[in-house]
């Protein structure tokens, strides 16, 4: 096989990320024992060599340009991958280890990913985890993460898919808000009501509610006086002040709905789902970290 790089290069290319992640080439020279000098010549050697600026430099700091970023992400993980490669090969790598970047939707992050993590991190306390909470789509190779959480199966067949579970939706309203504007009786009804949107911030457009209907799962769009977009869990705390109906997830309002604090509707037209699938790339070697983790989350949320 040709030879792409020579021992220097490869020497540019950890000073380059170790310089990232620092934001400082100072930083950077301290902890690879070389001068700040040696640290921007091996950036400025990468630079020529790809015929781009990683870095923004000015006399206070450095900041990664956008092509920068995309090359820190690819950089960073092949130097990982090495690492674990060199470890697995001297057997010196008997427990994950590293950094594990996960992305996943408010509601699910917020009531079944982040309550397991500290139970994870006890397992394996050598594992690092950075954790992304966001609704919007996220660039695995672009952006450097591991593994993302997301409630439908992508059409990317560049990702492994590994259904989680079937989240039962559920509509509920408070107190407050029925005694002021009545309580449904049947799906007709719902056009009386003030029913709060979710905004998908992939299309802009409002989520239908899924419903039963003679056998059935049917999609009714709804309309209201309010919409919320970007943070989901935000429509349960609109309900729960009396602004009006939603359809969310049973697992979000579980505990309000033993309160008493929101009341269910409509049960004859429940019992639909969305599900919740655990995404990352295919790779023929996956990271210990991020094989342990996903035997760990799918080990406890079994698909239904």
């Amino acid at each position: 096989m040709k030879r792409h790089f020579d021992d220097l290069q490869l020497g540019s290319i950890e000073l380059f990320v170790l310089a990232a992640e620092l934001a400082s080439f100072t930083a950077a020279a301290a902890v690879a024992g070389v001068t700040p000098a040696a640290v921007s010549r091996s950036v400025s050697r990468l630079e020529e060599r790809l015929g781009v600026r990683l870095f923004v430099r000015t006399t206070r700091q450095i900041r990664l340009t956008d092509s920068g970023a995309a090359y820190f992400a690819q950089c960073r993980e092949a130097l990982a991958q090495l690492v674990e490669a060199e470890r697995e090969v001297t057997g010196g790598q008997t427990a994950p280890s590293g950094l594990l970047r996960i992305s996943a939707p408010t509601p699910y992050a917020h009531s079944r990913l982040l309550p397991l993590l500290p139970q994870f991190r006890k397992l394996y306390p050598d594992v690092q985890v950075e954790v992304h909470v966001s609704n919007r789509n996220i660039d695995f190779a672009g952006e450097g993460y591991d593994l993302a959480i997301r409630g439908r199966d992508p059409s990317d067949s560049s990702l492994v898919a590994r259904k989680l579970e079937e989240a039962e939706l559920v509509m509920v309203a408070s107190p407050s808000y029925l005694k002021r504007a009545g309580k449904p009786k049947t799906l007709a009804d719902l056009e009386k009501h003030d029913c709060l949107q979710f905004e998908l911030p992939s299309t802009g457009r409002k989520i239908p509610w899924l419903l039963m209907d003679k056998g059935a799962v049917i999609e009714v769009y709804t309309s209201g006086s309010y919409t919320v977009s970007e943070d989901y869990l935000g429509l349960a705390t609109l309900a729960r002040s009396g602004a009006g109906m939603v359809q969310t997830y049973r697992f979000i309002v579980e505990e309000d709905l033993a309160r008493g604090t929101l009341v269910e509707l409509l049960p004859a037209l429940g019992g639909t789902s969305r599900p919740f699938f655990l995404l990352y790339p295919h790779a023929r070697h996956l990271s210990l970290r991020v094989r342990t983790f996903v035997d760990f989350l799918t080990g406890r949320r079994k698909p239904e």
